[in-house]
């Protein structure tokens, strides 16, 4: 059998290392490919993963949201969230599912020791990364979101879209606010904020912005829980400038492999072998 991770480019990606992991701990004959796919060759992948031997795929940027319009079904879940990061075929049908959701809470709760309810959260970003955040947030019923963004009226598209889709009282829970250094709105709403979540790009490993901070670092503070979904590097310079100032610091690893474990899940009917996967992602970090 087969399955694999659908994006483009996809050569950067652990996720082969820790689900065949999986795929091996628990004795299953399952093969875990990368499938580089350029825009116009989405559709002919997509038809490829109704044959018999594929269970289906993950789905990574740039196609998350286009590849719905090929699929059978998608869940409630990822409809909200107008993209799917997991396909599961079920007798030829293609069901479209998004794991990322269910994989920030988890490791949010977990591994961060934190639960939305009653939370004032800042979530940095508004592009395809903050999507599924900010729907988890807003369902977790917090005390309120401020949604950070250096294009505004990117981060009320968004909130737009959560409301058409059936997520009621966006506008009530949350604000949109400018994200640069001299807002002082922003810099406001994070220095009361219980978490800072960042899902921009920025201080990733060989990316233009490497070595960067998303905001300054004077900013963050003792008590609060500030979580990058940036997982290479393991520690980001947001979260080494929040540890020195007394914060605690997440990254995205927990959260890649709890949405990869939850796909496993559905595409096997196994319960994931989460020591391995976590294991197998770190060493394929070289961590």
């Amino acid at each position: 059998m087969q399955v694999g991770l659908i994006g483009y480019p996809v050569g950067h990606s652990i996720s082969p290392a820790f689900q065949q992991a999986a795929f091996d701990a628990v004795g299953l004959d399952v093969h875990y490919h990368l499938w580089e796919t350029p825009p116009e060759q989405l559709a002919d992948i997509v038809s490829r993963l109704r044959q018999p031997d594929y269970l289906g795929a993950n789905v990574t940027i740039p196609h998350k949201q286009a590849i719905v319009r090929f699929l059978d079904e998608i869940d409630s879940v990822a409809r909200l969230i107008g993209a799917v990061n997991t396909i599961v075929r079920e007798e030829g049908r293609l069901l479209g599912y998004n794991t990322d959701v269910e994989g920030f809470v988890r490791a949010l709760e977990h591994d961060g020791g934190v639960t939305i309810a009653g939370r004032r959260i800042v979530v940095l970003g508004a592009g395809g990364a903050a999507r599924a955040v900010v729907a988890a947030v807003l369902l977790g019923d917090p005390a309120d979101l401020a949604l950070c963004a250096r294009r505004p009226e990117q981060a009320k598209a968004l909130l737009a879209d959560l409301t058409r889709a059936g997520l009621a009282n966006t506008e009530d829970q949350s604000q949109v606010l400018p994200l640069d250094a001299t807002s002082q709105s922003c810099k406001q709403a994070v220095q009361v904020a219980d978490v800072v979540v960042n899902t921009t790009p920025v201080g990733m490993l060989h990316h233009a912005t490497e070595g960067m901070l998303p905001i300054p670092a004077d900013w963050l503070g003792v008590g609060q829980l500030v979580y990058d979904l940036i997982y290479n590097p393991a520690e980001t310079p947001l979260l080494r400038a929040a540890k020195d100032r007394g914060a605690r610091a997440l990254n995205g690893l927990p959260m890649l492999v709890y949405q990869g474990a939850s796909a496993f899940e559905r595409w096997t009917g196994r319960a994931a072998p989460l020591k391995i996967m976590t294991k197998r992602a770190r060493e394929a970090l070289g961590g």
